[in-house]
């Protein structure tokens, strides 16, 4: 009986992080990898196994994850796209899908990621956006938290932004982009680095806020991240409005954007 050989094929995932316990496959199956893993194995007729760029907490969410699968099964590209998501739950959708050989890995290739953090600026909480966007309440100045932020970009021992979890070799990250804007109501953070420590953007807007509540000045941010002493930090922010939105890959591969997978999330419709 002749061998059949497995494919390997990539997908662009959508989700909302509030509607499941963290992206990485639990016990107790309520991630979103069970969830993607549950419907391709529909489609594909076999189990199936899911790795992606990026292992999001609970909470977080994502409008650019990339993963792979690999299997025997023979489908077009829209049948994994639109067969997984007739089995998927509201909050999580696959985007689109593309065969890609057996070098490519959706972690291990990536060589850059974005996040989005989406902070609301108002005096009372918002209700529409619960669970979707951050909240604080006292006037934040995104002059200040925008000078702050310069100071992370370049290479940069983030070790003061770490969680005290965090399993990676090193703290030595690669900041490609580090920018505060507000429009209206809304202020967002936008990090661009060669990768990310555990809980590291989250860390990072708790200490932007500080410097734009007046609590710090913009060059405390540079002092800090100079210490290495996580405990010199602010304390770590809300996942709320945490978005992994973006992951780039090296040319050659037949993903959508040449490779740069960007899908930045807006809200303007909040009241200043």
């Amino acid at each position: 009986m002749a061998v059949v050989k497995a494919a390997r094929v990539a997908l662009g995932i959508e989700y909302a992080g509030d509607a499941f316990e963290g992206w990485q496959s639990q016990a107790h199956g309520r991630t979103v990898q069970d969830a993607i893993e549950r419907a391709l194995g529909i489609v594909a007729g076999e189990a199936v196994r899911v790795a992606a760029a990026g292992r999001t907490d609970a909470g977080v969410h994502a409008t650019a994850q990339v993963a792979h699968f690999d299997t025997t099964a023979r489908r077009p590209a829209t049948a994994w796209v639109r067969g997984a998501n007739t089995y998927l739950p509201p909050g999580v959708a696959i985007r689109w899908a593309a065969e890609v050989d057996e070098r490519f890995h959706a972690r291990f290739l990536a060589r850059e990621r974005s996040y989005r953090y989406v902070l609301v600026n108002a005096p009372v909480r918002p209700a529409v956006l619960a669970g979707r966007a951050g909240w604080f309440h006292l006037p934040l100045d995104e002059a200040k938290m925008a000078a702050a932020a310069r100071l992370l970009l370049g290479e940069h021992d983030f070790s003061a932004f770490r969680a005290a979890s965090c399993q990676a070799r090193t703290p030595l990250r690669l900041m490609h982009e580090a920018a505060v804007a507000r429009e209206g109501g809304v202020i967002t953070f936008d990090f661009r680095a060669n990768g990310f420590l555990h809980h590291m953007v989250r860390n990072l807007v708790g200490a932007l806020v500080y410097v734009g509540k007046g609590a710090q000045p913009p060059q405390w941010l540079g002092e800090v991240l100079a210490s290495r002493e996580r405990a010199r930090a602010a304390p770590t922010f809300a996942p709320d409005g945490l978005y992994l939105c973006g992951v780039a890959y090296p040319p050659g591969w037949p993903l959508p954007g040449g490779g740069r997978i960007i899908a930045r999330p807006c809200f303007t419709f909040v009241e200043s």
